[in-house]
């Protein structure tokens, strides 16, 4: 069932959101060759506690972290560790989110650590491009497939390729709700987009190939051809004027 939020309950969700978007704010701020993953994870979770929300991946289905911290070719979902540090010339995906008076904020962001390859750079910004463009098709009216239409289109014209096995979805009193959020055009168009609707939008593309594999640590996922991949999320609001990013960090943080 798809839950359509009410003005207080958007209120309270923002909130969680905000706190989301400083948090992932503050560990890209310390993303530098030689800081670990795990360090990294630390700053997410200080982040989060000392503003009385609580990190929402941390024992999610047994996830042992903050944050998803992902590497060059590592899509989605790798575990922080105090063994792996970031190199110079790495593309760090990081995931992550809060949830704050039962609402949950959730987003993702794809950095670069010290300077990065032309291509590698290429494929960070049609990502989070892509993300922009499925999120303007997300308007009243218009139908869940249009999002993952929008984004499919613009990635592949650029030449990369979107991952099918995972998707975006709803969220709220959930980390994940209904409806799910392809970022393709998945059969049909899907159900309608209504006000109030809460979706967690985020696009995860690959230079090569879509196929992708999980490693033997049940979490991380990786591209098959081991080919970089990017990851960029944004928590959005469907309003009569519009879709609305929710996860903007507070301009007084």
């Amino acid at each position: 069932m798809i839950v359509l939020k009410t003005a207080r309950e958007l209120a309270l969700m923002k909130k969680a959101c905000e706190l989301s978007a400083g948090a992932l704010r503050a560990v890209g701020e310390a993303i530098e060759p030689g800081i670990s993953t795990h360090e990294l994870d630390h700053i997410a979770y200080d982040y989060i506690i000392k503003r009385g929300g609580k990190p929402n991946f941390l024992g999610y289905n047994g996830f042992p972290a903050t944050a998803c911290i992902s590497i060059n070719h590592e899509v989605i979902h790798g575990i922080p560790s105090k063994k792996r540090r970031l190199q110079s010339g790495d593309l760090v995906s990081v995931d992550l989110g809060a949830v704050v008076d039962g609402y949950h904020g959730d987003n993702a962001f794809t950095f670069a650590c010290g300077e990065i390859p032309e291509q590698v750079q290429r494929l960070s910004d049609i990502t989070q491009q892509s993300l922009f463009k499925g999120i303007e098709a997300a308007v009243v009216g218009g139908r869940i497939g249009d999002i993952g239409n929008a984004i499919q289109t613009y990635v592949e014209a650029a030449g990369f390729s979107v991952v099918r096995d995972f998707v975006g979805h709803g969220i709220g009193t959930k980390l994940h709700e209904e409806p799910e959020v392809p970022n393709f055009l998945k059969g049909s168009r899907g159900s309608r987009l209504m006000p109030g609707m809460t979706l967690a939008i985020e696009p995860m593309i690959n230079a090569g190939k879509e196929a992708v594999t999980i490693l033997s640590d049940g979490w991380t996922v990786v591209t098959s051809d081991n080919s970089m991949s990017a990851h960029f999320e944004h928590t959005i609001v469907i309003t009569e004027n519009g879709p609305v990013i929710m996860t903007r960090p507070p301009e007084d943080d």
